[in-house]
């Protein structure tokens, strides 16, 4: 495991900022310990069960009747029917954000062997399979498309500039395209997904 006392720690403001935080680290990450495994089952369960409260045709019963939801009406097997459906939404969404960061991670320069030892382990030609698009070969002129939190993005090279500039359209509808001053395209692929997942500013008055 690398010593995290070794591992650079800049400042977003400071000039090599970019260049430590695109540089890949081995290993990328540790094992997580049991405990904190089942600690994610507990979160997950949190975050569908509203879902599964949402569409369940006897929560939606109890509502019309105006009659408050009891938690033992979890152990119905038709609640819990809805739960299982929540659940498959939620895993469509893991699949949806593992594409997201197995392309921000191969357009960066990770490697299929790495993306398929991140995704429990599965082979290169697994990982190839899962995502193909992941990693691309690139060429100075090749535009590399990006997608990410529901928005996408476009990363091109200015061959008079020698350097490399994005556009970028988040989910909500908000665009951006930066100038040609990224000397690496793994720095305006960082820049672009760091736009892809800013927050919305205050609404116009």
């Amino acid at each position: 495991m690398s010593d995290s006392a070794s591992i650079p720690t800049p400042d977003r403001n400071d000039e090599d900022f970019w260049a430590a935080v695109m540089t890949l680290l081995e290993p990328a990450w540790s094992e997580p310990a049991e405990d904190e495994a089942f600690a994610m089952d507990d979160q997950v369960l949190d975050a569908v069960r509203p879902l599964a409260q949402r569409i369940s045709t006897r929560v939606q019963a109890y509502r019309a009747a105006d009659r408050p939801f009891d938690a033992a009406l979890m152990a119905a097997p038709d609640v819990q029917l809805a739960l299982l459906r929540a659940l498959y939404e939620a895993k469509r969404s893991v699949d949806r954000m593992a594409e997201s960061a197995a392309t921000v991670a191969g357009r960066s320069g990770a490697s299929y062997t790495q993306l398929g030892a991140a995704w429990g382990g599965i082979k290169r030609q697994s990982a190839r399979l899962k995502w193909p698009h992941a990693v691309a070969k690139r060429t100075a002129g090749e535009s590399i498309p990006l997608r990410y939190a529901g928005g996408t993005a476009a990363i091109h090279h200015d061959p008079d500039a020698d350097a490399w500039w994005y556009t970028a359209v988040t989910a909500d509808g908000r665009t951006d395209e930066s100038e040609a001053v990224h000397p690496t395209y793994p720095e305006a692929i960082a820049r672009a997904t760091e736009f892809l997942l800013s927050p919305a500013g205050p609404a116009a008055s």
